[in-house]
């Protein structure tokens, strides 16, 4: 079972990053720092890049 939410939580922060590299209105160091928060602290990281990130990204196309 934690290796399923394991691969689960990892997917999704690979997720979280291909988004952050794709957000447009973000600036380089907000875009390293986001991503370094998310490899530092990976399911916390993704919680507070959810409700505080940039929301563009995140909207479907």
């Amino acid at each position: 079972m934690e290796f399923i939410l394991g691969v689960i939580i990892f997917i999704a922060d690979i997720w979280a990053i291909v988004l952050i590299l794709q957000a447009p209105g973000a600036s380089a160091l907000a875009k390293v720092l986001w991503i370094l928060l998310i490899i530092i602290l990976p399911v916390v990281g993704l919680i507070i890049w959810w409700f505080l990130g940039p929301r563009a990204s995140r909207t479907p196309a």
